[in-house]
């Protein structure tokens, strides 16, 4: 037996209306097979507009209903509740989305018309074979996997653990912390980085109710929604974490002591191949880097590796393999963080060619007091106290080459840096900015920004063509489009 399609249109004021023929797509949607009835009206979400598709539903006996409006995301949970009240499973229910991809996508009123009908045509053609379903509850495991320690894992993992739920952490850095682990001060407040995550990382590591399972990545996830399966490889740190004190006399003794570049500190600093990221770490126990440890690339360490004879607690274990375990969880939360943009792909401003063109991270170590330099600002080709700073802002975000969107941090980091870098160096530096727009949307953002401005800061508005090198220092022309010079 074929179904009896009621369809019903919203005029979303002038939303929908203003650019989509209401009544020639009502009386398009009458021409349909299985539509028995077909009506419009302003705000179909409303109370009359809701008592009008009940009364339809019982007047012409309806098996299903189809909805012209907004997206479902804003109102299908919505009308599912009235169609049920109406007689209807809910799950009988289908919306066209005929504003933000019609009316809000296109001016021209007969394309946008047109687009409608297919829109509507395809919804009838889905509800006519829609069936009734029913709603059940399933257990669920009451356990949570985080993936990610940076801080928005580790706040995440702390709400649920305080909440009662048994927490595990992954994490696939040695430590927890991210990249907050590695600023120096947070904007606008310029509060103490470390200040903030390192009590809680503490907290995770002390909870009873969270497992931390860094140096590990998730490999594999089973099961459906409240009953996951997942398995979770521990690399090995060949360091016994049970024993391993923490106290750093092995990466002192290793043979290849600062000559290992540094991910902490992107590269500008040196480590050992035994290493803790930074001296906050947590857990803060040691790892051997297995990519450039001798022991474990050739086999060999001297007579006898050098950790091994400095290590009192006997932690080193250089037979130790990945091990896989499997937990089972009924929630996952995905906090992976993000990465840097691959400076060396843009080249015009000049990464490759010269080490005093740097990333805003690298920056960040610098400025730091735990950074490679102790936070004296210097220039990484000679070591020598620059007189001229610029920021270009926007590099691979704004760009339909890269990234079409906003990075949303670039530039009030650099804002940051700017105040830290006057507050270092006094107005004998010269600072510029080179930006595309300056977005301060946040609190205390503007009142920020509108500081930075005050403190003997250059702002161009434009970005640089090329970076150049000209001897012992770098040169940029820039086009300022708010004065129109160059």
């Amino acid at each position: 037996m074929s179904k009896k399609i009621g369809f019903f249109i919203c005029h979303c004021g002038i939303n929908i209306a203003s650019t989509v023929d209401i009544k020639e797509l009502m009386d398009y949607a009458k021409t349909l097979d299985g539509v028995v009835v077909s009506q419009d009206y302003k705000y179909m979400c409303s109370d009359v507009g809701a008592n009008l598709i009940k009364d339809s539903i019982k007047k012409h006996k309806l098996d299903g209903v189809v909805i012209a409006c907004c997206s479902p995301r804003m109102h299908e949970h919505t009308f599912r509740g009235v169609v049920e009240a109406g007689g209807i499973n809910a799950f009988n229910l289908e919306i066209a989305n005929i504003r933000e991809q019609c009316s809000w996508a296109h001016k021209d009123k007969y394309l946008a018309t047109e687009k409608a009908k297919a829109l509507v045509r395809g919804a009838i053609a889905k509800a006519k074979l829609l069936e009734s379903l029913e709603t059940s509850k399933i257990d669920v495991t009451p356990e949570a996997l985080v993936i990610g320690g940076g801080i928005a894992g580790i706040q995440v993992a702390l709400d649920l653990a305080e909440e009662g739920h048994k927490v595990y952490l992954v994490e696939k850095s040695p430590s927890i912390g991210g990249r907050m682990a590695q600023l120096d001060k947070t904007f606008p407040t310029l509060d103490c980085s470390s200040c903030i995550l390192t009590p809680k990382m503490m907290e995770v590591a002390n909870h009873s109710n969270i497992e931390l399972l860094s140096y590990s990545e998730v490999i594999g996830i089973d099961g459906s929604i409240g009953n996951y399966i997942v398995k979770v490889k521990k690399k090995a740190r060949f360091v016994n974490m049970d024993k391993c004190t923490g106290c750093g006399d092995c990466m002192v003794a290793c043979r290849l002591k600062d000559r290992i570049p540094s991910e902490f500190n992107e590269g500008m600093g040196m480590r050992s191949a035994i290493y803790m990221p930074f001296p906050q770490a947590v857990p803060l126990k040691c790892t051997i880097d297995a990519q450039n440890c001798l022991m474990l690339t050739r086999g060999k360490c001297g007579t006898e590796p050098l950790c091994v004879e400095a290590c009192e607690a006997d932690a080193i274990d250089f037979k130790q393999k990945d091990e896989e375990v499997e937990i089972n969880v009924g929630a996952i939360v995905l906090a992976t963080g993000y990465d840097l943009l691959d400076p060396t792909s843009l080249y015009e401003y000049g990464y490759a060619r010269s080490d005093d063109v740097i990333t805003s991270l690298e920056m960040e170590r610098l400025i730091s007091s735990s950074g490679p330099t102790g936070g004296e600002i210097i220039r990484p080709s000679n070591g020598e106290k620059p007189k001229s700073i610029t920021y270009i802002l926007c590099i691979g975000s704004r760009d339909e080459t890269e990234c079409p969107w906003c990075c949303r941090i670039g530039c009030m980091s650099a804002l940051k840096h700017v105040y830290l870098l006057k507050e270092k160096l006094g107005d004998d530096v010269e600072i510029n900015v080179c930006y595309t727009d300056i977005r301060s949307f946040g609190k205390g953002y503007e009142e920020f920004y509108r500081k930075i401005r005050g403190m003997r800061t250059n702002f161009f508005r434009g970005r640089p063509s090329e970076v150049r090198n000209a001897g012992d220092h770098l040169t940029i022309d820039i086009f300022d489009t708010t004065t129109n010079t160059l």
